[in-house]
C-alpha cells in the first residue's frame, strides 16, 4: 500500500510563549521553536505501522518554505520512506482550499492508495483533509482513531463521535483520513536516525512543477484571509491563572470547589 502523509511545520506551544506582534498582523515568530504538528506525527506513525504490517511505502509531504525540510526529515528519521517539499513564493498566504489544491496536484503526480492528514494544525480550522478528499472525489473520514486494512480495496475505520462513543465504518480505497491523537504512540526519533536522513536529497516541487496557476493559490487565490490578530480582553470577573501546569491545575480545582462546581 502506498501512503501519503501530509505534515506541517508549526510553532511548538510547549516551548514557546505566543504573543501577537505590535501591528496585530501575526504572532511574533523571531524566536519561536518549531516542530512537526502533533496530529500529523500520529498520522505518520500510523502509516508506518500499516506499511510494516502489509508492505508498501510511506511518503511525507509538506507545503512550506525550505525550513519545512526539518520536519520532513524528522518524519523520515521516524521511518517514512520518502519526503517531498512543495515550496514556492506564490504559495504564501494560501487558505485551506489553496493548501488542498496544492496537495491535490501532488497527489495526482503519484499513485497512492491512502492519504493521511492530522485532524487539524496550528490554525485550528481542520479543513484541508476534507477539502482534499472533495477535490479528488475520494471517500473521507475525520477524527479517525482506528484503522484496519481489510484488503486492497477496503479498510475499516473507527471514529470518535458525540458522547464518547465509537463509530465503525468500511471505506473504499483510495481514500483520505484525518487522524486523531491517541490512535497510537509515536515512536522516539533518535539522533542516529536524524543523521541517517540528513543528507538525503528531497525533491522540491513549485507551482510550475505542479501545473498550478499562480493566481489559483496563495493570497491571490484565497477566499479566506486573516485580517487581525488580538488577545481577547478579560471579561468581568475573569481571572488568569499563572504558574506551572501543576500549580494552575491545583488553583483551578480549588476555585471549582469554592464555587460548588465539584466536591
Amino acid at each position: 500500500m502506498e501512503i501519503l502523509v501530509c505534515v506541517k511545520r508549526v510553532p511548538d506551544t510547549s516551548e514557546n510563549e505566543i504573543e501577537v506582534n505590535s501591528k496585530g498582523t501575526d504572532i511574533e515568530r523571531d524566536d519561536l521553536v518549531y516542530s512537526v504538528n502533533e496530529w500529523d506525527n500520529y498520522a505518520v506513525e500510523e502509516a508506518i505501522q500499516i506499511r510494516d504490517n502489509i508492505g508498501g511505502g510511506v511518503t511525507v509531504v509538506s507545503v512550506g518554505d525550505e525550513e519545512s525540510e526539518e520536519v520532513i526529515r524528522r518524519e523520515m528519521a521516524m521511518g517514512a520512506d520518502k519526503g517531498i517539499l512543495l515550496s514556492d513564493e506564490v504559495f504564501e498566504g494560501s487558505d485551506g482550499k489553496g493548501i488542498a489544491s496544492i496537495l491535490k496536484a501532488e497527489v495526482e503526480k503519484g499513485n497512492y492508495n491512502l492519504i493521511l492528514t492530522g485532524a487539524q494544525a496550528d490554525d485550528g480550522a481542520g479543513q484541508v483533509g476534507g477539502m482534499l478528499a472533495a477535490m479528488l472525489d475520494w471517500p473521507y473520514a475525520s477524527l479517525v482513531n482506528k484503522i484496519e486494512v481489510l484488503d486492497d480495496k477496503k479498510i475499516k475505520v473507527g471514529r470518535e463521535i458525540e458522547g464518547g462513543n465509537q463509530e465503525m465504518n468500511e471505506i473504499d480505497l483510495p481514500c483520505v483520513l484525518s487522524i486523531q491523537t491517541g490512535i497510537n504512540e509515536p515512536r522516539y526519533v533518535g539522533i542516529r536516525g536524524i543523521r541517517k536522513v540528513a543528507s538525503v536529497e528531497l525533491p522540491v516541487h513549485s507551482a510550475g512543477d505542479l501545473g498550478l496557476s499562480p493566481d489559483s493559490v496563495g493570497e491571490a487565490g484565497a477566499n479566506v484571509k486573516l485580517i487581525d490578530y488580538f488577545v481577547p480582553e478579560f471579561g468581568e470577573g475573569a481571572e488568569m491563572l499563572e504558574g506551572s501546569t501543576e500549580e494552575i491545575i491545583e488553583k483551578l480545582v480549588e476555585i471549582l470547589k469554592s464555587k460548588g462546581g465539584i466536591k
